[in-house]
């Protein structure tokens, strides 16, 4: 198992791990980030929720059943019922249809996402998955401060109203808002008065949409992009960051 090449010519793009490099491990798993950390990646990308006592934990989904089988809601879950569950290896379970647990595999805390990408000096990447408290808001950010890696890490969101908090919070944070709308001058009046840069569904970009963000000095990450073709398109159209599974070149 290894990433798949792509050509991305003269183009200064720069690549992010979706979920960690979750085309080989595991998605967002210390196991993924420890494989994209050992790779060419700038960035590696993940989620975090906020579990029912309060600790920010990392995961996609809004529920435990796709990973572990279990169909806990993580913000109404206490996180060490959450950190007790083995994950299904989800990579081998896409090939073969086993969905087979491993034990080494759980749900990791934010600091611990945070310490694999320092220590690979790589970008964090990191969503605020559902809509948060100002003080849910400020927790994540002390955590990823008390780690010296807030000047390393970007925010993305699709809840603009998180972006707009983390502005109050750090005036010159790298934010991105996640939509798969058209990257129009209407998508610009939700960027432009907060300073954001654009995290867009790659089938929703154009040419002349990447040329009018960057006219307006914003910068355009696309997800989550995995044919070589489809990036080296993108990366010849300039964009910034390209968000993947698998990809590496």
């Amino acid at each position: 198992m290894n990433t798949v090449p792509f050509d991305r010519g003269e183009a200064a793009v720069q690549l992010i791990a979706h979920r960690g490099c979750s085309g080989l491990e595991t998605e967002n798993t210390c196991a993924a980030f420890v494989a994209a950390g050992s790779r060419s990646y700038f960035g590696v990308e993940t989620d975090v929720h906020v579990t029912a006592d309060g600790r920010f934990i990392i995961h996609h989904d809004d529920t435990a059943l796709r990973t572990a089988g279990q169909p806990l809601r993580l913000e109404e879950t206490h996180s060490n019922l959450l950190r007790s569950l083995p994950l299904y290896d989800i990579p081998l379970a896409n090939a073969t249809g086993q969905c087979l647990t491993r034990t080494d595999l759980r749900m990791p805390f934010l600091a611990e996402y945070i310490r694999i990408c320092k220590r690979y000096e790589k970008t964090c990447v990191l969503e605020l998955k559902n809509a948060m408290t100002p003080a849910a808001i400020a927790g994540i950010v002390q955590d990823i401060r008390a780690e010296g890696w807030l000047p390393r890490t970007v925010f993305i969101s699709f809840y603009h109203e998180n972006l707009v908090e983390l502005r109050r919070l750090l005036a010159n944070q790298q934010l991105q808002f996640l939509t798969g709308d058209t990257p129009d001058e209407a998508l610009l009046q939700k960027l432009l008065p907060w300073g954001l840069d654009l995290d867009i569904a790659y089938p929703s970009l154009t040419r002349e949409g990447v040329a009018l963000m960057h006219a307006n000095g914003i910068k355009v990450n696309c997800w989550t992009v995995d044919d070589p073709a489809d990036a080296a398109r993108l990366a010849r159209w300039g964009v910034d960051f390209i968000t993947t599974n698998i990809l590496e070149g």
